[in-house]
């Protein structure tokens, strides 16, 4: 998991996006299509076209970080809008990032009474 701050916000970029895109062109997407500054200590979550892969683009106060990932099977769950960006918690992220519909994580089991 990223080490991030309690305090830092998560953003998806809604859309598809270019994942040939590197850090500089990740983060001028952040400025100018978003309109949030990319070196504020947020995290912004960007999916390609397939639906199989996400960059993670994040500013820690030194420099900026670039994670990628890539589901073997299935795709990354994305909001609908196509532009703009959807602000989600860390708890959704660590779903999102698991391959989880973190709109609607479900529980497979809940104890019905203590033994």
């Amino acid at each position: 998991m990223i080490p991030l701050p309690s305090a830092a916000r998560v953003w998806i970029a809604t859309g598809v996006t270019d994942m040939r895109r590197g850090m500089n062109g990740l983060a001028l997407l952040v400025q100018e299509r978003l309109g949030r500054d990319p070196h504020a200590g947020d995290l912004y979550v960007f999916r390609g076209r397939r639906g199989d892969r996400i960059k993670c683009l994040w500013h820690d106060g030194l420099g900026l970080s670039l994670y990628a990932k890539r589901l073997e099977k299935g795709r990354f769950l994305w909001p609908t809008p196509s532009e703009g960006a959807v602000a989600i918690t860390l708890a959704q992220l660590g779903y999102l990032l698991e391959g989880i519909d973190w709109r609607h994580p479900q529980r497979t089991w809940r104890p019905a009474a203590a033994e």
